[in-house]
């Protein structure tokens, strides 16, 4: 496993990869600046300067993202949400073929392990309001107007 920070308008982010693809994308409040590398890392700094433009819809970086059966379902899901686009958590849950479930399903989107490039930020509150992200409110604003900006 190797990591690598990356700095971004959202703050410092955490990216760790191995061979198969990108593990982890998180926020880095510690600002602790770590540079090891490998391809997956460079190709994802390269599509989140790109995302970050306004130039790049769709993450190409192959993705190995740990969790249940159940979350990667949940993890699937979200990546088919087009940019620019939000669905409700209850929407996520008719998808995921669980309408039952909308708390289970709104949990694994809190244990996303790839922040931005499986984007839980696109879900919002079946009422249309914002909801919440783990990793604060004003960053999944920023990226749902980043997205509405480009879109």
């Amino acid at each position: 496993m190797v990591y690598c920070s990356f700095s971004s308008p959202v703050g410092l982010l955490l990216i760790s990869a191995d061979e198969r693809g990108i593990c982890a994308l998180d926020f880095d409040d510690n600002g602790e600046i770590l540079k090891d590398s490998n391809q997956h890392i460079e190709l994802l700094k390269k599509e989140l300067e790109a995302y970050f433009a306004g130039k790049l819809k769709n993450f190409s970086v192959p993705l190995n993202p740990k969790g249940t059966f159940f979350q990667q379902g949940v993890w699937r899901v979200l990546q088919r949400i087009p940019y620019g686009e939000t669905i409700s958590y209850s929407h996520e849950a008719e998808l995921l073929k669980q309408s039952k479930a909308v708390r289970a399903v709104a949990n694994a989107n809190g244990k996303n392990p790839i922040a931005i490039v499986i984007p839980c930020h696109r879900v919002i509150a079946k009422d249309g309001s914002i909801g919440g992200y783990s990793s604060g409110v004003w960053r999944k604003e920023y990226l749902l107007a980043l997205e509405q900006k480009y879109r």
